[in-house]
């Protein structure tokens, strides 16, 4: 299969080799990433809906009969509670801001990587690393009025929530702005920018250094593992301010207070109040989901964006 950022590794044709006119190639990157967008949401979702109930429950709530045990536990008294439809929940605004603002992401990505050369004859472990931490903050600003009201959807146990009704609740209650629908948007530009970083820059870097098989199924195996590996990285080393975003734009403990409001004095409070493993609740779902999840992604782009160009150039 075709290596898009290294042309030295050519199967049958290598699609930097077209003249290809740039708005064209623009297309197919964003058709690219939108098709390998949905395909993650949907497969990918009912492990972030566990997720988001892990990170909101507070430590002193785990005794009650309705609370989570852990990740297995919640997995399945979600079901038993809530029915399988509750593992969808929060998917309209994911759906319709997930597609294009992975979109927006990779275009940004590869637009921006020249620049981040400095001169360099190929892309850098410091240039994926740079393109794709722009790529993942850029990306926020539209992506973050749909996860205040999907993390709003997620947390509720009882009733399903309309995505149009809870919008405009939002907007009138609390606005557009920090308090409203940009709640938590500088966390979760902290954690996009750390997330990326570490996966653009890990996976293109390894997947370069390490050999290419010439067996499809041994060289998809090598890249699905290698994408793998980046995203529980980066998932790993930007947890704490996902769960500090969760617990900012997510119901405050006490209604009509602002406990949570910044991302570090969030992680500081919960570390005092709840000690170092609630920073971290919420691993193993996220794990689980953003490791093959970011696989789909990055490989879906891939191939997907050969296959255009390749058939359609």
């Amino acid at each position: 299969m075709t290596k898009l950022y290294d042309t030295s590794e050519i199967s049958y044709k290598d699609p930097l080799s077209f003249d290809i006119h740039p708005w064209k190639k623009v297309a197919f990157q964003v058709a690219s990433s939108s098709i390998s967008s949905i395909i993650e949401v949907f497969l990918m979702l009912p492990l972030d809906v566990v997720k988001t109930r892990l990170q909101l429950q507070m430590v002193k709530t785990t005794q009650e009969p309705t609370s989570y045990k852990g990740f297995i536990d919640a997995l399945f008294k979600i079901y038993r509670q809530e029915g399988l439809a509750a593992y969808w929940r929060g998917i309209a605004p994911v759906m319709v801001s997930d597609t294009p603002k992975r979109a927006i992401k990779f275009l940004i990505f590869e637009q921006s990587k020249p620049y981040f050369q400095f001169g360099a004859p190929q892309p850098t472990a410091l240039t994926y690393a740079l393109a794709g931490g722009l790529g993942g903050t850029t990306e926020v600003l539209f992506q973050n009025p749909f996860e205040v009201i999907k993390v709003t959807q997620q947390a509720n146990r009882k009733n399903q929530l309309s995505t149009i009704r809870l919008a405009r609740h939002i907007i009138k209650n609390d606005g557009f702005g920090l308090r409203g629908l940009y709640k938590g948007v500088t966390t979760t530009m902290a954690r996009n920018c750390l997330f990326h970083i570490i996966y653009f820059s890990f996976f293109f870097t390894v997947r370069e250094a390490i050999a290419p098989s010439q067996d499809s199924t041994c060289e998809f195996l090598r890249k699905f593992s290698i994408a793998y590996a980046a995203g529980a990285l980066g998932c790993i080393s930007s947890l704490p301010l996902d769960m500090a975003k969760t617990r900012i734009q997510g119901p405050q403990p006490v209604a009509g207070e602002i406990k949570y409001a910044w991302a570090w004095k969030t992680i500081a409070t919960v570390y005092k109040e709840e000690g170092f493993q609630a920073i971290y609740k919420g691993m193993v779902p996220q794990i689980l989901r953003v490791g093959p999840g970011g696989a789909i992604l990055l490989l879906g782009y891939e191939y997907l964006y050969d296959f255009l160009i390749t058939n359609f150039s």
